[in-house]
C-alpha cells in the first residue's frame, strides 16, 4: 500500500481521534499530545513517521517561552482579572445603570458598553461573561427585563474580548499568523515577504468590534420601541443624580483613560504589545491602589488567577505543538491542501468551508483549542491562495465568537448558566442567545462582503 496514502489515512484518523477524545471530556492539552503519540507510534510501524522529528519540540517550547509577543498575554490577563477583582468593573456598571437607567433599555445598553470596556481589558471571555452575570443579571430582573434578553445581552457582551482588542486570542493568532505568512510568501519565491504582526491584527479588528458593539445596540433600541415591557426603563433617585457626573468622572473615565493609552499606544505605532501590557498591568494595580481596594489578598487571587489562566493556555499550545509535527510529517497539510483548492470557488469556497468547520468546532471546543489545531493546517493553503492575513485572523475571531453564543454548547451559556440564579432556565439562556446568533451572523456577512472594514485601518497606520 502506498505510503503517502496511509500517512494521509492515519492523519486524518488523527484529527477525528482527537476531536472524539475531547469530546468524552478528557483534557484537552493531554489528548492532543497523548493521542498524537499513539498515531505517531503506530506511524513509526508503517514507516510513515520518523520519531527524530520530536527533536524539534524542545527549540519550539523554548521559543513559545521567550517569544517577547507571547509575554502580553499574562500581562493583560493580569490586567483585566484586577479591574474585575478590585471591583472597579462593578463600580463601572453601576454608573453606566444610573447615566441610562431612566431610559428604556437603558440598562442592556449600559450592559453593552461595560462589556465591551471589559473586553478591552480583559480579553478573556468567561471572565467577562462571569463578572456580568454577577454584577448586572439580578439587577435587569429586578428592573423587570425579560430574562431571555437579559441573559442574551449578557452573553453577547461577555464574547465581545474574544474580538475587540486586546484580545487574547489576537495575540496568539497575530502570532501564529505573521510566521505562517512569511513562510508562505518565500515559498512563492518573495524573500523579502511583508510581515505582519500583531499590532496590524488588532488595527484590523477595531473597526469590526465597534461594529458588533453598534450592531448589539442597534437591537437593544430596537427591542424598546418595540416590546417596552421586556425592558423597563429604572428611572434613578433624584439624590443619586445629583453625584452622578462626579461618579463618572471617577468610575468611568480613569479606566477608559487606561484602555485608550493601552490600544492607542499599540495602534499609534507608539509601543510594542508587550510594553503597552506592562503598562496596562501597573496601571490597573495603580487605579486598584488609588481607590484603596489594592490589598494583598486582592493582589494575590488576581496573580494567581493569572498564572492559571496563562498556564491552561500555554500548555495546550504544547500539545498542540505535538500534534502539529504528527499531522504535518504524516502528509496531513498535503491532505488539507488538496481538500480546500479542489473545493468549488477557488479562495472564496476554500474560505468558507474553514469558517464552516471552525463553526461547528467551536460548538465542543474552546477557542484556543481550535486556533492552535486549525489555523497551523489551514492558513499556509487559504494564504498561498491569497487570502489577506489580517482579514484571516478577525474573520476566523468573530466567527468563533459566534460558536460562543450558539446553542447547545456554547461556552459562554455554560459560563452564564453556572452564575445565574434557579429561576432562570437554561432554555431562557438559549433563547436569548438565538437572536444575538443571527446578529453574529449578519456581522460575518458584512465583513466577508466588505473586507475593507478589516483591513482599511492596518492600510493607514502601518
Amino acid at each position: 500500500m502506498d505510503p503517502v496514502l496511509i500517512g494521509e489515512v492515519l492523519a486524518g484518523l488523527m484529527f477525528f481521534g482527537v476531536i472524539g477524545m475531547l469530546m468524552l471530556g478528557f483534557p484537552v492539552a493531554f489528548t492532543l499530545g497523548g493521542t498524537s503519540l499513539i498515531f505517531a507510534l503506530i506511524g513509526m510501524q508503517y514507516g510513515v513517521f520518523d520519531p527524530s522529528n520530536f527533536g524539534a519540540l524542545a527549540g519550539r517550547y523554548i521559543g513559545y517561552m521567550t517569544n517577547e509577543v507571547l509575554v502580553a498575554v499574562p500581562l493583560f490577563i493580569f490586567m483585566g482579572v484586577m479591574l474585575e477583582r478590585s471591583r472597579i468593573a462593578e463600580q463601572l456598571l453601576m454608573t453606566m445603570g444610573k447615566l441610562f437607567g431612566n431610559l428604556r433599555g437603558g440598562l442592556g445598553i449600559s450592559v453593552v458598553i461595560v462589556g465591551a470596556l471589559l473586553a478591552a481589558s480583559t480579553g478573556v471571555v468567561g471572565a467577562t461573561v462571569v463578572t456580568m452575570g454577577l454584577i448586572s443579571l439580578p439587577a435587569m430582573l429586578k428592573a423587570g427585563y425579560k430574562p431571555t434578553l437579559a441573559t442574551g445581552v449578557i452573553c453577547a457582551s461577555g464574547t465581545l474580548g474574544q474580538i475587540i482588542p486586546p484580545s487574547t486570542v489576537l495575540i496568539f493568532m497575530g502570532d501564529m499568523i505573521a510566521g505562517i505568512h512569511a513562510q508562505v510568501q518565500m515559498s512563492q519565491g518573495n524573500f523579502a515577504p511583508t510581515s505582519v504582526s500583531v499590532g496590524d491584527l488588532f488595527a484590523g479588528a477595531f473597526f469590526p468590534g465597534l461594529m458588533l458593539v453598534g450592531i448589539y445596540l442597534a437591537f437593544i433600541v430596537f427591542k424598546a420601541i418595540t416590546d417596552p415591557e421586556s425592558c423597563p426603563a429604572t428611572p434613578v433617585a433624584p439624590e443619586d443624580r445629583k453625584h452622578l457626573l462626579r461618579e463618572i468622572f471617577t468610575a468611568f473615565l480613569p479606566p477608559l483613560a487606561l484602555i485608550v493609552a493601552v490600544l492607542g499606544s499599540i495602534l499609534g505605532g507608539i509601543a510594542t504589545p508587550t510594553e503597552a501590557a506592562s503598562v496596562g498591568a501597573v496601571g490597573a494595580t495603580v487605579l486598584a491602589a488609588a481607590r484603596w481596594r489594592l490589598s494583598f489578598g486582592v493582589l494575590r487571587s488576581t496573580a494567581v488567577a493569572t498564572a492559571t489562566i496563562t498556564s491552561m493556555i500555554f500548555i495546550i499550545l504544547f500539545g498542540a505543538s505535538i500534534f502539529a509535527i504528527v499531522f504535518r510529517q504524516m502528509g496531513g497539510d498535503n491532505l488539507v491542501e488538496e481538500f480546500l483548492t479542489r473545493l468549488p470557488g477557488g479562495a472564496t469556497g476554500a474560505m468558507i468551508a474553514v469558517m464552516a468547520i471552525m463553526f461547528v468546532l467551536g460548538f465542543i471546543l474552546d477557542t484556543f483549542e481550535i486556533i492552535f489545531i486549525v489555523i497551523p493546517i489551514t492558513a499556509p493553503v487559504l494564504l498561498g491562495l491569497g487570502i489577506d492575513p489580517i482579514w484571516l485572523g478577525v474573520m476566523v475571531g468573530v466567527n468563533l465568537q459566534t460558536s460562543f453564543l450558539t446553542p447547545p454548547f456554547g461556552f459562554a451559556l455554560f459560563y452564564l448558566r453556572g452564575v445565574a440564579p434557579n429561576s432562570i432556565s437554561t432554555m431562557d439562556i438559549y433563547r436569548g442567545a438565538i437572536p444575538f446568533v443571527l446578529l453574529q451572523i449578519l456581522a460575518i456577512a458584512l465583513l466577508f462582503i466588505f473586507p475593507g472594514i478589516v483591513t482599511w485601518l492596518p492600510s493607514v497606520l502601518y
